[in-house]
């Protein structure tokens, strides 16, 4: 079986493919204008003939930066009369308390594009008014006349009874079946008004530029002779069909990310580390997950964007934190003198100054040239070479000068502001947690990952780190290890054991018939899913839930000492504490959905005898550290000439095709028998 995962990040567009029994590898810049010509060519670099694929597994960042740059459709929002500024109100909590220019999220619509509709659905389900239908007939007049692109329809309620909703919906699509339209309940069907628009609003928002994209990639696969399956990252770590990508984009909004973060937990498991954190450096950000067991944690909310302006989004998502500082986030000098780095990045085109695209902007990468820390004639395998000068001069004209600072120093101070924003991002999966990092390790991929891995674990005392095979294009990697994942919730508010039996057995009965219903339509063998059903529950009085594990709807309804005893350990386990006499109820329950994969050969591939393909000498270079006026001489070393059980003590550069590995002075590497780095810091 020939199978290919392809990430396209903000800079480069990364392959791992299982093709003729062998890994392949492949890297090159994105494509900003058209994805698909970076995947064009990261086939032919790889050499793979794309007729002889049979599975394509595909993430990308075009959905989460459609929303972060706000270039998404114009997006008409219909909602029930009376409830037209839930949207742009939001929520009265002041996530930045002592914040004097504190915003609240603007919404990525004007007010002017919602339209009321005279229906009103209560919370049981009961139509309390009858959808309107001269208000049907004058809402669909009135898209008609806007001159959008999508539609969201998120009605009062509809999550309980989308009758309504149903109504709006075929009435537009057969007066408009050019426009993309979204009804909240094909998304979510889970209360909470605000999160539940704002969500609603998200998939209309990017659906068209990025069913665009979608249409264009499927269009290039079937021309080139493509005959294979495509499946689409999402963002809750499992993939889904390109139909359902596409119907769905909301769902793909961290695509590539997560499965960076699926391939450092089945390593951590192969490696039998407990707890880790999974870092991935790219050229536009660094993202951080904490992972436990050899799986990262999955939340139910999520905000696109800073945590205080950004966008709401109420689907599962793997919790990853993302900050802007990536190999080419631009180093920057303020009109007070501060130096800052980020979180603008210069992204594919032009690149980096030293990519000689005529970029004047200073990088990251940049400075990590200047230092010494990469190798300018062996970039992506010899297949870029590197400007020095021009790095030179960038960062001599915007930073050394206007701070009277030597271009090293400069460089340094670039390197160093960088490394503590990253380290942001991982004391905030780990010590905002309640996680002492000094019981964890590191799992540090990404093109620049692992340069700068180990300076963030010193800073933070994680004592190892982990550098796997292929970590340039790890993320690509971790799509071949991902399952076939739907995730499916239904709210139903009542108090656990008082419960009407009836009413809970229909629900779980619908989120069975939707799941089955799925498998048939993305053609999933039933025989390979697994139906796991979940509780959302709290004590009564509280805000928020926690999902607890159940088997039936008898746990809930009957005696409820099993799921008490689950939710009362695990409050405990998150909280330090626990109340067994105070009543529980239930607010919503889950059917997480998955099938796995006919084939483990990208595990089975991680644990492979490492067998050195070259026998490349240690070279010495000049390198900076923690003095950028006294560099070290330092070994450099090719990664695909060590041997399995050899040691190292840096200072040392450990060059690969697709990523450089800095290793600071007296820490020590030792190499798996299947070729992965262990990095044990000396403190």
């Amino acid at each position: 079986m020939n199978i290919v995962g392809v990430d396209i990040g903000g800079t480069f567009t990364d392959l791992v493919g299982y093709v003729g029994g062998h890994i392949v590898t492949s890297k090159t810049s994105t494509v900003p204008a058209d994805p698909t010509k970076g995947i064009a060519t990261s086939l032919d670099l790889a050499g793979c003939e794309t007729g002889s694929v049979d599975e394509l597994l595909h993430g990308s960042t075009i959905a989460i930066n459609t929303v972060l740059e706000r270039k998404g459709a114009r997006t008409a929002l219909l909602t029930t009369t009376g409830f037209r500024d839930v949207y742009a109100i939001g929520r009265s909590n002041r996530i930045e308390a002592f914040n004097l220019f504190f915003e609240r999220p603007e919404p990525l619509m004007p007010r002017d594009l919602t339209f009321e509709v005279r229906e009103r659905i209560l919370a049981t389900g009961e139509v309390l008014e009858p959808l309107d239908e001269k208000t049907l007939d004058e809402a669909v007049a009135w898209v008609d006349g806007m001159g959008v692109e999508a539609v969201a329809v998120c009605l009062l309620h509809a999550y309980v009874n989308p009758e309504h909703e149903r109504r709006i919906g075929a009435a537009l699509r057969q007066r408009r079946p050019d426009l993309f339209i979204t009804l909240s309940h094909e998304i979510l069907r889970e209360y909470r008004e605000y999160e539940r628009t704002s969500t609603t609003v998200l998939n209309a928002f990017v659906g068209p530029r990025v069913g665009g994209y979608l249409r264009r990639l499927d269009g290039y696969l079937r021309d080139a002779s493509f005959g294979g399956k495509v499946h689409i990252m999402r963002s809750n770590g499992g993939v889904m069909s390109l139909r359902l990508a596409q119907e769905q984009p909301v769902s793909m909004m961290e695509s590539g990310p997560v499965a960076g973060m699926i391939g450092a937990g089945r390593l951590s498991k192969l490696l039998g580390l407990e707890r880790c954190v999974g870092f991935d450096m790219g050229g536009t950000t660094a993202k951080s997950s904490l992972l436990t067991g050899g799986a990262p944690v999955i939340e139910t909310g999520y905000v696109i964007g800073d945590k205080a302006t950004g966008q709401p989004m109420q689907l599962p998502v793997v919790d990853i934190v993302e900050v802007g500082a990536g190999g080419g986030s631009i180093a920057w000098v303020d009109k007070t003198g501060g130096l800052h780095v980020g979180p603008k990045s210069v992204g594919a085109d032009p690149g980096p100054a030293c990519y000689g695209k005529g970029s004047a902007d200073p990088v990251v990468t940049d400075a990590d040239l200047l230092l010494g820390r990469i190798n300018p004639r062996r970039f992506l395998n010899g297949g870029m070479a590197l400007d020095v000068e021009a790095a030179r001069r960038a960062m001599q004209e915007k930073v050394a000068g206007p701070l009277a600072l030597s271009v090293p120093q400069a460089a340094h101070g670039v390197v160093r502001i960088a490394d503590a924003a990253m380290s942001l991002s991982v004391r905030a999966v780990s010590v905002n947690k309640g996680v002492d990092p000094r019981d964890t390790a590191m799992i540090a991929f990404g093109g620049a990952g692992p340069l700068h891995a180990i300076s963030i674990a010193r800073e933070i005392f994680i004592p190892t780190v982990v550098i796997p095979k292929l970590p340039g294009t790890f993320s690509a990697l971790g799509m071949l290890m991902a399952s076939w994942r739907q995730d499916f919730v239904q709210t139903l508010i009542g108090r656990v054991g008082d419960l009407q039996a009836s009413h809970a057995e229909e629900v779980f009965a619908e989120l069975a018939a939707a799941g089955r219903d799925q498998l048939t339509r993305d053609g999933i063998d039933p025989a390979t899913a697994d139906f796991r059903y979940y509780a959302d529950l709290r004590y009564v009085g509280q805000e928020h839930a926690i999902s607890i594990p159940v088997e039936s709807a008898a746990l809930l309804t009957g005696e409820a000492r099993t799921v008490r005893d689950r939710f009362d350990r695990e409050h405990d386990k998150r909280y330090g504490q626990s109340a067994p006499s105070e009543t529980m109820e239930v607010v919503s329950l889950r059917l997480v959905l998955t099938a796995a994969r006919s084939d483990s050969l990208a595990e089975q591939w991680l644990s492979q005898p490492w067998t050195p393909d070259s026998d490349a000498g240690t070279e010495h270079r000049d390198v900076v550290f923690d003095d950028p006026e006294r560099p070290v001489k330092t070994q450099i070393l090719w990664r695909n000439a060590l041997k399995a059980g050899a040691r190292i003590v840096g200072p040392a550069v450990i060059e690969e095709p697709n990523s450089t590995i800095l290793i600071h002075p007296d820490d020590e590497v030792r190499v798996t028998d299947a070729g992965h780095l262990v990095v044990t810091l000396k403190y």
